[in-house]
């Protein structure tokens, strides 16, 4: 069967790729590489080099897509911070790319698309852990246009038939996970810090709390929401593991000196309800941060 992986060279994209070959799938990646990489591109896949956020090359996203069964819509510019820094680069690229991409879907027949959303919607929330039914209150650009990304996809569900189903992630570590730059997360900069002999930066007091989840589990949720016949007219799933660390206890597994650096806006807690993904989808997280930290340290080159 043939799918397409938006964003197929990025940190997640590609893991998805890699299952569907590993599944013996034809696989067709979009992606213009300016955040993801080739090293992280799977040989047996193809790639076609696409600016979604640029309506003129989409036309020819069409034409990829035809005879697909899903598309993943990965690609995004992420991380909270970065997008209140630069609102309008981030807008162009999550919303006008989340719209062609669901427009070429559409136009190529495409059976189903499965987005990639974002915990980033709920916001700030006493009331944990998140149900998909929470009000959503984004406070960031990030959050606010990953949020209408499940609007949009409903939206084409209930307009133009395409098959849509939103998976709202919480912050997912795991292999090719970015260690550097804008776009790297919490545990890739801790790691990135030591291995160049600098403290682990701690924003604030360190007591934000955060639902570590595993890429693995991520892809498997994908293939599920791709294949399962309880989604599909615009249905929002948490995929989270349905605990939290905070900062601090994060930076203790990883173990090295902190020091601690000026706050800024983000959610106190992040913490997921899973019970709607294991009714529509069957899935369950299966790993655990605690498990995964001493191997990737290893891998990384740093003391066990």
């Amino acid at each position: 069967m043939k799918y397409v992986v938006v964003g197929g060279a990025g940190f997640i994209g590609s893991n998805i790729v890699d299952k569907l070959i590993e599944q013996n799938h034809e696989v067709v990646i979009i992606d213009n590489l300016s955040t993801g990489k080739m090293e992280n591109v799977n040989p047996k896949a193809s790639i076609e080099y696409i600016d979604i956020s640029d309506t003129k090359e989409c036309l020819s996203m069409t034409e990829f897509m035809k005879g697909a069964d899903s598309v993943f819509l990965l690609a995004a510019k992420a991380r909270v911070q970065p997008s209140i820094e630069n609102p309008v680069e981030y807008e162009q690229n999550n919303t006008i790319g989340t719209l062609n991409v669901l427009k070429s879907a559409s136009d190529a027949g495409v059976r189903r698309v499965v987005y990639s959303a974002s915990s980033s919607a709920y916001g700030n929330t006493d009331k944990l852990p998140s149900v998909e039914s929470d009000p959503v209150n984004p406070m960031s650009p990030y959050g606010a246009q990953k949020y209408y990304g499940e609007v949009m996809c409903k939206m084409f569900s209930e307009v133009y038939g395409l098959e849509t189903v939103s998976l709202r992630y919480f912050n997912i570590y795991g292999e090719r996970q970015n260690v550097g730059g804008a776009y790297a997360m919490v545990i890739g900069i801790f790691v990135d810090q030591l291995l160049n002999g600098k403290p682990m930066t701690i924003r604030g007091n360190g007591e934000q709390r955060r639902d570590f989840t595993y890429v693995g589990d991520v892809v498997n949720a994908n293939i599920l929401a791709s294949q399962s016949e309880n989604v599909g007219k615009g249905e929002v799933i948490n995929i989270g593991n349905g605990d939290n660390r905070s900062i601090n206890e994060l930076a203790d597994m990883i173990g090295g000196d902190i020091v601690n650096i000026a706050p800024v806006i983000e959610p106190r807690e992040t913490l997921a309800n899973n019970s709607k993904a294991e009714e529509l989808l069957g899935w369950k997280p299966t790993q655990n941060i605690e498990e995964w930290i001493p191997k990737y340290k290893k891998d990384m080159g740093l003391d066990v």
